[in-house]
């Protein structure tokens, strides 16, 4: 893959850039051979590849420039702003969009933000499709609701100029440092969710819940987990960190016993969105914390399932599954460094499989999929 930012050294995000694809799914496996060799494994399988180009269901924008000439993309090192419009990860649709939303900034009034100086009212545009349908959720992050007014007064120009708006909603964000949104989101449409659908599976993202930014391997990741779950004939499972219900919902049956917890009660409202609209009558989902819950529990799934942030699932949670003693974990993760520390506090299970899922192309991370079988004492 060719992009003229990375070359002007403009834009460094994609870091395994001049490496050949090849080469970096050669150094991704290899990596995590060394990560988990205390850890005997019984099967290793092959990497499930990604495309080098325009994969990305999502943009992430910071707002700068002025008004009358916004610029979207990113803040480089030395604090200019760099434009990331053209970046080649995204969808060709994404393109036409900025060019929409630019003049739309300017009729709405929405100064864009200045770090330094600490005013302007529009900080991000997020900037989400479905995969499936070719819908759009559009998210402006805001320093305060003083532009919210003008804001909606002139929200029917851009609907009318991007029909496939489904979702659009604001995101309250006061504090000065970088962080990303703020807690309060305020919902301009009428519609709440965006549709989603990899493989059978119908899926919805509202406006804070996560979702992977790279369906076509998502759409892999989930569809291995089904496969390696229906093999072992399991009755009960419990999806851990669940988000809006992936791997659940794609590993459940009609007659088997699901349930989800995830922290996040936007990323629990689509799940049980989508578990009613699949039929699925075992299925129940909680807003709780999942440490919190699986711990407080007196008994256990057949399976449980993790699928954690970076951070992993952490010494409590490993001491947990250890004296609960499930017969299969499935643990997804994000961070192999963390879940290889995982593992090696689950001195009672053994590795059945592992493959690893290039999530993130150009760069160092990936996603990892590895079965754990309870030894039988």
């Amino acid at each position: 893959m060719h992009c003229a930012l990375y070359d002007a050294e403009r834009c460094r995000s994609c870091q395994w850039l001049p490496l050949p694809y090849t080469t970096q799914l050669e150094q991704k496996q290899s990596q995590l051979h060394a990560l988990l060799a205390q850890q005997p494994v019984k099967t290793w399988l092959p990497p499930v590849t990604s495309p080098q180009e325009k994969f990305r269901n999502k943009a992430k924008m910071v707002v700068s420039g002025s008004v009358e000439r916004p610029l979207l993309g990113l803040l480089h090192r030395d604090g200019t702003p760099v434009d990331l419009t053209g970046c080649p990860l995204y969808p060709d649709t994404f393109e036409a969009i900025f060019t929409q939303l630019k003049p739309f900034i300017a009729r709405a009034g929405l100064t864009p933000y200045h770090v330094v100086r600490r005013r302007g009212e529009l900080k991000f545009i997020l900037l989400t499709e479905s995969a499936a349908s070719g819908e759009l959720m559009l998210r402006f992050v805001l320093r305060s609701k003083t532009k919210l007014d003008a804001l909606r007064r002139a929200l029917p120009w851009l609907q009318q100029q991007l029909p496939q708006l489904r979702v659009i909603s604001v995101n309250i964000q006061p504090v000065a440092m970088a962080i990303l949104e703020g807690d309060e989101e305020i919902i301009l449409t009428d519609h709440q969710a965006l549709p989603e659908q990899l493989n059978d599976v119908p899926l919805w993202i509202r406006p804070q819940s996560f979702f992977q930014t790279n369906p076509q391997v998502a759409a892999a990741l989930y569809a291995t987990a089904r496969r390696w779950v229906s093999a072992l004939s399991v009755t009960s499972m419990w999806d851990l960190f669940c988000g809006v219900g992936g791997f659940g919902l794609h590993c459940a049956t009609p007659d088997m016993r699901l349930t989800g917890i995830e922290i996040s009660a936007e990323a629990i409202a689509c799940a049980r969105r989508a578990a009613d609209q699949m039929g699925l009558q075992h299925v129940s989902f909680a807003a709780l914390d999942s440490t919190a819950f699986a711990t407080g529990e007196g008994a256990v799934a057949d399976l449980v399932l993790v699928n954690p942030p970076r951070r992993g699932i952490g010494a409590e949670l490993c001491r947990w599954l250890s004296e609960m003693a499930p017969p299969w974990i499935l643990y997804s993760s994000c961070n192999a460094s963390t879940m290889a520390s995982d593992i090696a506090l689950l001195t009672d299970y053994a590795i059945e499989k592992v493959q690893l899922f290039d999530m993130f192309p150009h760069t160092a991370h990936s996603e990892v999929l590895t079965l754990l079988k309870r030894i039988q004492c």
